[in-house]
């Protein structure tokens, strides 16, 4: 459980760091995985017993009052003021908590579709992303067996999401980032914002090095390429299709973060199309620039193309067959 003390303390660390923060949500996400990794977490199911859930929750809360104290300098935080509130959502929460393994096991075991959505994304993931400026999970298909308890052998397919262009919360080396007033109006076309903090994404063009990775990572079996009609407003598309590097020319994104920090992109350019896509019905219906774009990028990562996204709503997803 991600508790008050986790998300006062990820606030405090960050303001701390300074220049080497690694641009959290502030959630307390982070600190409630460190807490589990070192087997002093508290789960759901200390949520059945109140007693056992408070006395859980006081020792995890001066636990961070400690490192607030003694690392940070920091007043300690009172945890006593949330516990009321605490387990009023504990009672509501009691009635789902069960078996959640055989629940989805049995299931599957029926014939039944389970669809997993993953959290974040693969270059966030804590063992293969961008480490240190990563979640603290791991996004990749990979984690749905071991977050839900289900077997490898039970994913019969693996849907990729990629934007058609790059976007990045937070710190850490992004190749293709556009400084200028190019990358503002992608912010601004594609309302590139955070969902959870407001904070305004960087933009760039889209890197092909670094999906490349993500579908080697989660052996993509399809990919579903979105916010296609942002890019109506561009004359010239770049795409980045390889990285310069100390090492040499690499066509996937390193996992040394000072190989990725010294990373210049190799671009390639295409046409736009320059008029408006959002109102489509049918792929075949994109101008032919468009259509030419998705199938560049479907060569270049080499994972096949069967959505396009060309606005929010459900009816602007087109079909593709590549």
């Amino acid at each position: 459980l991600i508790l008050p003390q986790h998300a006062h303390l990820d606030r405090v660390k960050e303001k701390s760091a300074g220049g080497d923060k690694i641009g959290t949500t502030g959630r307390g996400i982070g600190l409630a995985y460190a807490e589990k990794m070192a087997r002093k977490g508290v789960r759901a199911c200390d949520l059945k017993s109140p007693d056992r859930f408070v006395a859980r929750y006081r020792e995890a809360a001066a636990a961070c009052n400690e490192r607030l104290t003694k690392l940070h300098g920091e007043p300690p935080m009172n945890a006593e003021e949330h516990l009321d509130a605490l387990l009023a959502a504990a009672a509501r929460l009691r009635p789902c908590i069960g078996d959640s393994v055989t629940f989805l096991n049995d299931a599957l075991g029926r014939g039944e579709l389970v669809l997993a959505e993953g959290a974040q994304g693969v270059l966030l993931d804590v063992d293969f992303g961008t480490y240190p400026y990563v979640t603290s999970s791991s996004p990749a298909p990979g984690g749905a067996c071991t977050g839900l308890g289900i077997s490898p052998r039970a994913i019969t397919s693996i849907i990729g999401i990629v934007k058609a262009y790059t976007t990045r919360v937070g710190e850490g080396p992004m190749p293709t980032e556009l400084l200028d007033a190019t990358g503002e109006r992608l912010r601004a076309e594609g309302g590139e914002f955070g969902a959870t903090t407001g904070r305004p994404r960087r933009c760039g063009w889209f890197d092909a090095p670094a999906v490349r990775r993500a579908t080697q990572i989660s052996g993509t079996t399809e990919l579903t390429l979105t916010k296609l009609d942002v890019l109506s407003i561009f004359d010239e598309i770049q795409i980045a299709v390889a990285y310069d590097t100390p090492e040499g020319r690499l066509d996937r994104i390193p996992f040394d973060l000072e190989t990725l920090k010294q990373a210049k992109p190799v671009y390639e350019s295409m046409p736009g199309w320059g008029t408006p896509i959002d109102q489509a019905t049918r792929f075949e219906d994109l101008p032919v620039a468009a259509r030419n774009y998705v199938a560049r990028l479907e060569q270049i990562v080499g994972t096949p193309i069967t959505m396009v996204g060309v606005g929010p709503d459900r009816a602007q997803t087109l079909a593709r067959t590549p």
